[in-house]
C-alpha cells in the first residue's frame, strides 16, 4: 500500500483501499509493473507540453518556441 494523502483515482482523501495498486488488465492481480497494459491500443493520445503562457504573456505577443519534431516509436 502507498501512503498517499490524496486518492490518485478519485476526488477524496486516500482511504488505503488498494485500488490504485490493481492491474488494469486483471483487477484481481496486484500490479507487478509487467507493462503489458502499455502495449495495448489506447482510447486516448497524449501530448507533451513544452511550456505554458500566462494570459499577460500571450497579450504581450511573446513568441512560442518552435514545435518539436514528432517522436518516432
Amino acid at each position: 500500500m502507498h501512503a498517499y494523502k490524496e486518492c490518485v483515482l478519485y476526488d477524496r482523501p486516500c482511504i488505503e483501499c488498494g485500488e490504485c495498486d490493481r492491474c488494469d488488465l486483471d483487477p484481481e492481480k496486484i500490479c507487478d509493473n509487467c507493462k503489458k497494459c502499455l502495449r495495448m491500443e489506447a482510447d486516448y493520445r497524449a501530448i507533451k507540453i513544452d511550456g505554458v503562457l500566462t494570459e499577460e504573456e500571450a497579450l504581450e505577443g511573446e513568441a512560442l518556441p518552435p514545435p518539436a519534431p514528432p517522436e518516432r516509436e
